[in-house]
């Protein structure tokens, strides 16, 4: 009986999820503030696609972008406002707290891609890390701290 009801609290909770993934769409299906708030920010970049988001009952769009070879995407609300931008940046370029934090997180595994992530007036970082095959990520501030 406890495992019929288990089955169907997942499954009762997939539409709930399924809100919240990403689909990918067009230019043309953004909003039109959005399209051009994605061509003033795309110059100089490579589009190389777009999604739709509802997060927390606001529609999101992304713009995903590559810049000089790097990631980058910047993730608009309806009215073509920045919610969020990620962008791919060499471990280097951090400030020395957050690259110290990061260096140690990695430890003997292996440093797949650090992120600058500037979202609400904040920046952090994002380090995708590789682990004796397993993937983790640490995400901390300037300082090194853990941010969640």
């Amino acid at each position: 009986m406890k495992n019929r009801f288990v089955v169907f609290a997942i499954l009762i909770s997939f539409p709930a999820l399924a809100s919240a993934a990403e689909k990918k769409i067009q230019m043309q299906d953004l909003p039109a503030a959005v399209q051009q708030a994605v061509q003033a920010a795309s110059q100089g970049a490579a589009i190389r696609g777009f999604a739709q988001e509802v997060e927390n009952g606001k529609t999101l769009y992304e713009a995903e972008l590559t810049v000089n070879g790097r990631a980058k995407d910047i993730t608009f609300d309806a009215t073509g406002r920045v919610v969020s931008v990620e962008e791919e940046v060499p471990l280097e370029s951090l400030p020395a707290g957050a690259r110290d934090a990061i260096r140690k997180a990695v430890g003997t595994g292996k440093l797949q891609k650090v992120e600058s992530v500037r979202e609400n007036g904040t920046t952090s970082y994002e380090a995708s890390i590789r682990k004796g095959g397993k993937f983790s990520e640490v995400k901390v501030d300037a300082n090194g701290a853990p941010v969640k």
